[in-house]
């Protein structure tokens, strides 16, 4: 529950941004156009999201009678958690990672790319095919999705932000209503995406480790997952996919090649750190 709480209260901290940028640009009434915009997107994310992301990455449907080792897994875990059986999907390419995406459990698909099907023992996969179907029993496919567009919504408004700054959208500092004046949209304009950013890796990352621990609990044993993130990252390190850093959060492991300063910014918590807490998990046990 204290993990549901925060991020509720860190997907409230997001909308209140999108409203203070849009009083910076036009006072009250930017204020209104920019809660719309929110409501308008978040509406198109909630029922388009997962087939636009499965054909960003060519993800396309498998059968049972193709992949039936990775269908007895995924049926297994589902009916352990309660949850439909989701579409499962194929991603072509060599690097080994996996996501979840969909609104609810009654409308999730869990893609895996052909990399992780070769590199991955049956344990490992099974570790990863949990840790996502946590996500999607936990309702963070939609979470995750949310925070991202709301992101995504205020990183535009602040473009829209500063160009109206740059040509007097906001100089009349003592009007009614006013956004604050020149001075205000810019700085609006500046810190509101740093501040979204980072409320959207605070997000992303207390999902990632509820996912671990949840997915550990349903796979049964922590051991599988943790030998598959330490595979999934050094393979990651190698050759990184060719993804979007707006859909990096979905991945198991951060898509992208992150190194020094990058991995404070990243979507997910450190590995070695998840690891930790794995093996903490297989100890108690």
């Amino acid at each position: 529950m204290g993990n549901l709480f925060k991020t509720a209260v860190l997907l409230a901290a997001l909308t209140s941004l999108v409203v203070l940028i849009g009083q910076a640009i036009g006072g009250q009434q930017g204020m209104v156009i920019a809660f719309i915009l929110a409501v308008a997107m978040n509406f198109g994310s909630y029922w388009f999201s997962d087939r636009i992301v499965l054909a960003m990455y060519r993800a396309q449907p498998i059968e049972e009678a193709q992949a039936p080792d990775l269908y007895r897994i995924v049926r297994r875990l589902t009916t352990r958690a309660g949850i439909p059986m989701p579409r499962v999907y194929l991603i072509p390419g060599d690097t080994p990672n996996a996501f979840a995406t969909g609104r609810s459990p009654q409308h999730a698909a869990v893609a895996v790319t052909e990399g992780i099907m070769r590199m991955l023992d049956d344990e490992e996969l099974e570790g990863v095919l949990a840790h996502e179907l946590s996500h999607v029993k936990n309702r963070d496919t939609l979470t995750m999705t949310i925070a991202a567009t709301l992101a995504g919504v205020i990183t535009y408004l602040a473009h829209m932000a500063q160009w109206a700054a740059i040509f007097g959208g906001g100089r009349r500092d003592d009007e009614e209503g006013s956004g604050g004046g020149v001075f205000g949209a810019l700085l609006m304009a500046i810190l509101a995406p740093i501040a979204a950013m980072l409320i959207q890796l605070a997000i992303s990352r207390a999902r990632e480790f509820h996912a671990d621990a949840s997915g550990a609990q349903l796979a049964g044993r922590p051991w599988g997952l943790a030998k598959a993130l330490e595979k999934l990252a050094m393979a990651s390190r190698m050759a990184p996919m060719d993804a979007t850093p707006a859909t990096a959060h979905l991945f198991i492991v951060n898509p992208l090649r992150g190194e020094g300063l990058a991995t404070l910014f990243s979507t997910h918590p450190p590995i070695q750190e998840r690891i930790a807490r794995l093996r903490a998990m297989a100890t108690r046990s």
